[in-house]
């Protein structure tokens, strides 16, 4: 019978805690996950994306999301990050994987899961390019390194100031509507925000269809009718 490896520090400083914990109770639940962390990093980040939402690390005694990463779960914050986004990712885009988790053992490196929102969201590649991107990392299992490779590849190809110039300004235009949807849900901060807001997203509408003419013909039309 193989001797199992020894414990890292960081797991023994979880299953310190977790045994002063009750087993049930949904701060031993993530615990139990980050002590699994290599096998499932969907179960981490879903657990972890509640934690945060839902800002359960109060009720633990600590601060912020960052401090309870560090401290109880031993992630640093771009890891915790990337794993909760990750998560979400997959559970908005690609629902059928989380499913047939059991069947893809492993599923991708949650490293290149996060790429590929970064891709999607960002709108960093083409259509064309996120699909052979999505291949690669989805349907043909590659290494994270290979992925990122590919990526890297990809962008360094499109790396036109003029183009980077409508990448950004289209990211930049939506993460401005986002905000905005954002706020409407928030007493009390609508009205203090959406005036500067509004302004802002009429001037990124502008700068986009100005950068990107074909690109933004609706948007063109949608200022042209009010």
């Amino acid at each position: 019978m193989p001797e199992e490896s020894p414990k890292t520090k960081a797991e023994q400083h979880i299953e310190e805690i977790m045994q002063q914990l009750d087993p049930a109770s949904e701060r031993y639940r993530v615990l139990n996950s980050a002590r699994r962390f290599k096998s499932s990093w969907v179960e981490l980040g879903e657990e972890l994306l509640k934690v945060n939402q839902e800002h359960l690390y109060r009720n633990w005694g600590y601060e912020s999301f960052e401090d309870y990463c560090t401290r109880e779960v031993r992630i640093k914050k771009p890891t915790a990050l990337k794993l909760t986004r990750a998560y979400n990712y997959l559970a908005q885009e690609e629902p059928q994987l989380l499913t047939r988790q059991a069947e893809l053992n492993p599923l991708p490196d949650y490293r290149t899961v996060d790429l590929l929102r970064q891709a999607r969201q960002e709108e960093q590649l083409s259509v064309e390019q996120y699909d052979a991107l999505r291949k690669t990392a989805l349907e043909q299992s590659r290494s994270h390194p290979t992925v990122l490779k590919q990526f890297k590849e990809m962008t360094a190809a499109d790396s036109d100031p003029q183009a980077d110039r409508i990448r950004h300004c289209k990211s930049a235009l939506n993460a401005t509507r986002r905000l905005l949807s954002s706020l409407e849900n928030i007493d009390n901060l609508t009205e203090a925000y959406q005036a500067p807001l509004m302004e802002l997203l009429d001037l990124l509408e502008r700068e986009t269809a100005e950068q990107d003419p074909q690109g933004s013909s609706s948007t063109e039309h949608d200022n042209a009718s009010q």
